[in-house]
């Protein structure tokens, strides 16, 4: 801690010594922070439990996606399926009251085999309201770098 006393001619100092107060006030911080209670209790909350990860998410009465990713999985309403599950999900979707519709996004890498195969089992599934979503990504109009947006 530096301190000065002046000048030699016997003047006053005009600046003020602010080393003592920075020390003062460095002493009442870690009093303040040594005297905070530590938080001692804990509030327990009842989580639901998690889904098994075979699990298949109940169809949707109004709306389901069925998506082909590129590596050649199936997703209905973001759940991992197989094929079985898939004819089974179809086979509750039908006996629905209305019928939901049933939107298919096959990504753009995906297999062609796997995506010509979902739609025959969409199509002996006799799913009556059947769509294809997200194809727009892919017309030649949005590859066109001048091409005004819509």
């Amino acid at each position: 801690m530096a301190m000065s006393g002046g000048k030699d001619d016997g003047s006053p100092m005009m600046e003020m010594n602010t080393t003592p107060l920075i020390d003062v006030m460095l002493v009442l911080l870690i009093m303040f922070i040594i005297t905070i209670p530590v938080a001692t209790h804990s509030v327990d909350i009842d989580l639901p439990p998690p889904a098994p990860p075979n699990s298949v998410p109940p169809p949707n009465p109004v709306r389901n996606k069925l998506v082909i990713t590129a590596d050649g999985t199936l997703a209905w309403n973001t759940g991992v399926i197989n094929g079985s599950q898939l004819v089974t999900l179809l086979q509750q979707t039908r006996v629905m009251n209305p019928e939901p519709e049933l939107q298919f996004q096959p990504d753009a890498d995906a297999s062609y085999d796997l995506s010509s195969k979902v739609i025959n089992i969409i199509k002996q599934s006799k799913v009556t309201k059947f769509g294809f979503v997200g194809n727009e990504a892919y017309s030649e109009f949005n590859k066109s770098p001048n091409a005004p947006k819509p």
